[in-house]
């Protein structure tokens, strides 16, 4: 049976209380000032934990994070490169390419996100944009669509630029938003790859130096980082219980115990809960004459991870009578979720089917 609201505004209380779990590390999580990190979850974006978050911070190769996206956003990753030979022998960690190598785009982005191969990243950018300079134009346009608004980047890999920074926060977000394509997700996610050189026919076997991967459970990515500028730099996730959690660990001298402890932390204390289900959203209203009804919808779930004993409530505003003007698909009201008061996600209800 459908609820009918039959007051001007019409308001929904939902508390949720989440069982906790003791969390026992006892240790700092911020060895010095010049660390940052922050824990957010994947869905909502919510940040759980944050030291120096929007410091200004050198990311090292964390950079192939937003390598790899801008190429899966924008190029075919199935079309052969033929290795430049200004990209061999590049400064730093390598696949140990050679000119005229042929690999697909798919390829050098495990060799990229895998091995953290400089010279991957190199061949990627000048043979995709032409050069490194427009490269980097377009990874800061893909770091502005992801939020990252307090970064620049200047090349593919991260070695040292003084204007080749970011924040662990624009960092969280720039992997949030890459997580979300399945390319890369599997591409992080992959513990070792097989690529073929097209001409020699010679297979080159790559192992993730990312050892989050067989050392935490759950693990999903992502990638690490060092220069000697950058110290060492770690952005890692994991799923438990149907969450996903993302860490950025920046200038930690401890990066994987940093890591741990800190995804640790958010799995014991928080879990991700569907306030609103699209399909069970089960309201209608009347027009103003009463002779017609009209069931109402919102678009889209909302799931939110909640910490032990943590008010979450629900305000849905809509009139008393819908004018006999209404349309099906039409915007009359909407609902807005607030979290110990504060609000955290709105979206608009519409009207549905006209009985």
């Amino acid at each position: 049976m459908k609820r009918i609201p039959n007051i001007l505004k019409c308001f929904m209380i939902i508390v949720i209380s989440v069982i906790s779990v003791n969390f026992k590390y006892t240790g700092s999580f911020a060895d010095s000032n010049n660390s940052s990190y922050v824990v957010i979850e994947k869905l909502s974006g919510r940040v759980l934990y944050e030291y120096n978050s929007n410091k200004k911070a050198y990311m090292a190769s964390t950079t192939k994070i937003l390598t790899a996206i801008t190429v899966i956003d924008n190029f075919d990753i199935s079309r052969e490169v033929t290795v430049p030979k200004s990209c061999v022998g590049v400064e730093g960690s390598s696949v140990y390419l050679n000119e005229n190598d042929v690999f697909t785009v798919e390829d050098l982005l495990y060799g990229l996100m895998l091995r953290s191969g400089n010279d991957c990243a190199e061949a990627l950018a000048i043979t995709l944009s032409g050069s490194i300079e427009d490269f980097a134009s377009l990874m800061n346009q893909t770091a502005i669509r992801c939020g990252a608004t307090n970064s620049n980047f200047k090349n593919p890999h991260g070695l040292h630029d003084d204007n080749h920074y970011t924040t662990a926060y624009d960092l969280a977000l720039i992997t949030r938003y890459a997580l979300k394509n399945s390319v890369f997700a599997k591409i992080a996610s992959t513990k070792n790859y097989v690529a073929t050189e097209k001409n020699s026919n010679v297979s080159r076997y790559w192992i993730n130096k990312n050892k989050m991967l067989s050392s935490f459970e759950g693990a999903t990515g992502v990638k690490t980082g060092f220069t000697k500028k950058a110290g060492r730099c770690l952005v890692s996730s994991a799923q438990k219980n149907g969450m996903e959690l993302i860490c950025v660990v920046l200038n930690e001298p401890n990066h994987y115990q940093m890591s741990k402890n800190l995804l640790t932390k958010g799995f014991d204390n928080y879990r991700l809960i569907k306030i609103i289900d699209a399909n069970k959203f089960d309201y209608s209203l009347p027009t103003e004459n009463r002779t017609e009804y009209y069931d109402l919808e919102v678009k889209d779930d909302f799931y939110y991870p909640v910490s032990n004993g943590e008010s979450i409530s629900a305000e849905i505003a809509l009139p008393k009578y819908l004018p006999s003007s209404v349309k099906s698909g039409e915007k009359v009201g909407e609902i807005k979720i607030y979290a110990s008061k504060q609000l955290i996600f709105l979206q608009n209800i519409y009207t549905l089917i006209n009985n």
